[in-house]
């Protein structure tokens, strides 16, 4: 009996271990030690291929989750093996009019936001003249390809629409956001299945091609895959849809009616889908589970539900796709991870004719670790691996204040902008990897605009009040006011919790911010510590002591320039040095207020790509957001 027993804890371990695992991580190290120094396939010179895009993104999905600098760095690798120091990209002939070529776009604009390099920008550019330039049908729909006349393919929304769509929120042209709207409701509108609500792969405008219904001119079934990358191109292309955009709400009910039908169409035994989607024909049982198309729909079900795209009840479906793909498909052989069961190809048309039939399907290959699946489950894992910290605060609110700091500036495209320690920016001085930690604690985050009142900071959980303007950096500073400071101390006290970040000396308005301060018993001294000159990061280092109320697991981290507080009750130091306070915390009434002397936990400092590894200051991050979220240590003692 007790031998039984054991065995079942054995078991039981093990498989909350496997749970646990990171295969993301794994799959990743395989497409390092399989495409170490350019992204070739089936041995052939690499070229400019949409397959590079696919697993890029899914990279950049582990680089935000992890803040290992190996995911940013293999992306920049890929990327500058095409991009030259012109803007021109190797392989790339802009005239063929193929749509799978704006795919890499994606990452080219992850790397212009995250270096502000030119040439990324003007290969960014580049690629968006062909899609200027590119041939539509009479709706307005790009054509797949220039040699593809007249036909729209799912496959083709995924390519170019989430590409069009981010450049257009760089670029500001607001109307592109209509352009894309209208072209996932025209596809729609031609391809779906009234009865079933899939989507056929294609549609052909002309009605010409063998394989086009001559009534309909759709292609003849419903590829798994091609819904899967139509599936994708929604989630991700609402990412740049404004809440106030009419094509939001639009998307988002395709959106959940495409994922009504997926959901029919899932196996029931092993979470699955089959390469051709609700086929009782002739030839059925050779339909088969593929691994890429089980993959997309399980990222673009947790990412929409995640986003609130889609109802949380949705989870569950996405839940046993990613269970099932993990028992059928991932297997690991001589220490290496690999993703079977994905098909390596299935188009429309061209020579040999492909004709669209059940039997030209299956005769194409399946195979080991295609890069198309190997992209589609490194995106679908990112967002699976997330479900454990989703619930920890779900639904909050974290505000960051976007009115006492308004420094503005003229971009790449020639617009007034507002930057600096913003949730969207992707730069060193931006807050994208803080604001993705904070997401993938659950809570939701936006700006507020306006100057803060008791009406606007109802309801939020976390205010963050950072490096307020002077004339040095706005000539026209909005300063905190006392209507101001009482505003936000009558949200403390009412049980919000303030996150006060300041600055060194010659980069901060002291005066007004110490009012509103010292009301929390905490005034900011203008001095600077850690001044870190060039690479000697020693000279910013902070090492953690143990027990600590807030970085518990946290050790050592780096902070530079910083000013030093002195305090007063009911604030408590959580961090000081040689009897300089650098961190507080205080409670008044039924709220908090975290404080330090620099708008910590910017990109630079939790990204990877520039602070050496043994500073951990993404886990600091995620520790100090998990505090700020969650229930608050009522026993701080002062740390000397």
């Amino acid at each position: 009996m007790r031998r039984l027993l054991t065995i079942v804890f054995l078991f039981l371990f093990f498989a909350a271990s496997a749970q646990q695992k990171k295969w993301s991580a794994e799959i990743a190290k395989t497409v390092m030690q399989q495409w170490k120094d350019s992204f070739s396939l089936d041995g052939k010179p690499a070229k400019w291929s949409y397959d590079m895009g696919v697993i890029l993104k899914g990279f950049e999905n582990c680089w935000l989750n992890s803040g290992d600098p190996v995911y940013y760095n293999y992306i920049q690798q890929q990327i500058d093996f095409f991009v030259k120091d012109d803007g021109s990209i190797n392989t790339y002939k802009p005239d063929e009019f193929n749509i799978d070529h704006i795919n890499n776009g994606k990452s080219i604009l992850t790397l212009y936001r995250v270096t502000q390099k030119e040439k990324y920008l003007k290969a960014a550019r580049l690629l968006m003249s062909q899609l200027q330039k590119h041939p539509r049908t009479k709706e307005g729909s790009f054509w797949h390809k220039k040699i593809y006349p007249g036909q729209v393919w799912l496959d083709g929304l995924y390519m170019g629409q989430p590409f069009y769509a981010e450049y257009a929120l760089l670029s500001g042209e607001d109307s592109s956001l209509n352009d894309i709207a209208r072209q996932f409701v025209f596809i729609e509108k031609h391809a779906r299945d009234i009865k079933t609500g899939l989507l056929y792969h294609a549609w052909d405008e002309t009605k010409e091609q063998a394989w086009a219904n001559k009534q309909t001119g759709c292609s003849p079934l419903f590829w798994a895959r091609a819904m899967g990358w139509y599936a994708n191109a929604l989630v991700d292309v609402l990412d740049y849809f404004p809440q106030y955009h009419p094509g939001r709400k639009e998307l988002v009910g395709i959106l959940n009616r495409l994922v009504e039908a997926i959901a029919k169409e899932q196996d029931a035994t092993t979470g699955l889908w089959k390469d051709i989607l609700h086929y009782s024909g002739p030839g059925k049982e050779k339909n088969y589970f593929e691994a890429s198309a089980s993959s997309q729909f399980v990222y673009a079900i947790a990412k929409g539900v995640r986003k609130g795209y889609l109802p949380s009840s949705k989870i569950i479906i996405a839940k046993k796709g990613y269970d099932g793909i993990i028992k059928k498909f991932i297997k690991t052989e001589s220490g290496v991870t690999h993703l079977d069961g994905t098909v390596k190809v299935s188009g429309l048309g061209g020579k040999p004719y492909r004709d669209g039939s059940f039997e030209y399907y299956m005769s194409e290959p399946v195979i080991r670790d295609d890069a198309k699946g190997i992209g589609a489950f490194l995106l679908a894992a990112t967002e699976m691996e997330l479900l454990p910290t989703l619930t920890f605060a779900k639904g909050k609110q974290v505000v960051l204040d976007s009115y006492f700091n308004r420094e503005t500036k003229t971009d790449a495209f020639g617009k007034r902008i507002v930057f600096h320690y913003k949730w969207w920016e992707k730069d060193n001085g931006g807050y994208s990897f803080l604001n993705h930690i904070i997401n993938k604690y659950g809570a939701v985050t936006s700006v507020l605009d306006e100057a803060p009142t008791e009406k606007n900071l109802s309801g939020v959980s976390v205010y963050f009040l950072v490096d307020p303007d002077w004339p040095k950096e706005n000539k026209t500073p909005n300063y905190i006011e006392p209507a101001h400071s009482e505003a936000i101390y009558q949200y403390v006290k009412n049980g919000g919790t303030l996150v006060m970040m300041a600055n060194d000396s010659n980069n901060v308005e002291f005066i007004r911010y110490n009012e509103l301060a010292k009301k929390f018993g905490i005034h900011w001294n203008e001095n600077m510590r850690h001044d870190v000159i060039n690479n000697q990061y020693e000279q910013g280092a902070l090492m953690i002591p143990a027990a600590h109320p807030i970085f518990k697991k946290t050790k050592k981290v780096f902070i530079k320039q910083l000013c030093t507080q002195t305090i007063t009750a009911p604030t408590y130091s959580v961090y000081s040095e040689n009897g300089e306070v650098l961190m507080s915390v205080s409670q008044v009434g039924k709220g908090w207020v975290f404080a330090v002397g620099d708008p910590w936990f910017y990109n630079e400092y939790v990204d990877g790509r520039k602070i050496p590894q043994e500073y951990e200051n993404y886990g600091a991050a995620e520790e100090l957001v998990k505090w700020l979220l969650g229930s608050k240590n009522l026993k701080v003692k002062s740390q000397k």
